[in-house]
């Protein structure tokens, strides 16, 4: 199995969250499951990466030249591709992977797991979205989500397109339980 994995690059954060990212690395390198993220050496990128090294997990970066030109490269991942631009980036993060896992995360991340969103409503994208809400973080993400619902900007249908966890341990399940997704989904998209 391989997985993308969002998450964020700031060092500000609490605690709980470097926790949850530690264990789930833990998971995936036991569990022979390779990674692939954006490519970071701080914040939860880098304590994914490192902890997947530790574990000699398999972990690929992929990342913008603009950003390994500032050395935010993870200097110990020797598997990495360079793209020209964030976008270029964000089409190779879901190449071929099983699934993609949300950690918690600022601007990016977000805009990294709309676009996945988007793309598996259009059935562009068909595998399974896992957002680990560890401590409530997504929890307003849920809500709005839920909203575009009952609001009708979405069909009822693309209630699974995602699934929230609350643990690292449920990551895996959750895309095991996963509904499948067609790739016809754009069928009902307007709707």
């Amino acid at each position: 199995m391989k997985l993308c994995v969002y998450c964020a690059s700031s060092r500000q954060i609490d605690k709980a969250f470097f926790d949850a990212t530690e264990s789930l690395a833990h998971i995936f390198a036991d569990k022979n499951i390779a990674v692939v993220f954006g490519g970071g050496s701080v914040g939860l990128m880098g304590k994914l990466a490192d902890v997947m090294l530790e574990r000699n997990g398999q972990i690929q970066g992929i990342m913008p030249q603009f950003m390994k030109d500032v050395e935010w490269a993870h200097p110990q991942v020797e598997d990495f591709i360079f793209t020209e631009t964030m976008h270029e980036r964000k089409a190779k993060l879901l190449e071929g992977v099983d699934g993609l896992v949300a950690l918690p995360g600022g601007s990016g991340t977000l805009e990294e797991l709309f676009e996945a969103i988007t793309l598996k409503r259009l059935g562009q994208f068909t595998k399974p979205i896992i957002i680990l809400n560890v401590n409530g973080y997504y929890n307003p993400l849920k809500d709005m989500l839920d909203k575009c619902i009952k609001e009708n900007f979405m069909h009822p249908r693309n209630a699974d397109i995602w699934r929230f966890v609350d643990t690292p341990e449920a990551v895996i399940p959750a895309i095991e339980d996963s509904p499948e997704w067609s790739s016809d989904a754009i069928n009902f998209a307007l709707n």
